[in-house]
């Protein structure tokens, strides 16, 4: 990989997060980039804009530090599957989920030599527990 996407990158989080450059998202974002955040698509530097304006009035301060740019290989996932066994503390439930995630590996010598992964456990969770609404009441006994 060239180094003109690492740098381009390190300049975003420099740019738009620590510095607080609003017009940095102009610069940097053309219209027809879309930027996934969990469940929410952003469309272009105007719908990433709200995102950030949204963020900046409710965190201050912000400092991204880069730890390392890496070459690796990046996959988008997607996987269903059904909840029947006790193995998260909670009853089974039979409920067929669905989620999302990511994972990015770093290889040497043709096998992994480090991986990260995201998913969106929050949302299996959710998923589980709309199947039991006893348990999403917050009320006292």
């Amino acid at each position: 990989m060239s180094e003109q996407p690492k740098q381009t990158l390190i300049r975003w989080f420099e740019e738009v997060w620590n510095k607080g450059r609003r017009q940095a998202i102009d610069e940097m974002l053309p219209p027809d980039c879309v930027i996934h955040d969990g469940a929410t698509s952003m469309k272009g530097p105007e719908e990433f804009k709200k995102f950030f304006d949204l963020m900046r009035s409710a965190f201050s301060e912000i400092q991204v530090t880069p730890e390392e740019t890496i070459s690796v290989v990046c996959l988008r996932w997607s996987v269903k599957m059904r909840h029947t066994g006790d193995g998260l503390g909670m009853p089974a439930t039979g409920r067929n989920l669905a989620t999302t995630g990511i994972s990015v590996v770093r290889f040497t010598g043709g096998r992994f030599a480090e991986a990260w992964q995201n998913w969106d456990m929050m949302g299996v969770m959710q998923q589980i527990q709309q199947a039991e609404p006893a348990k999403l009441s917050m009320s006292a006994p």
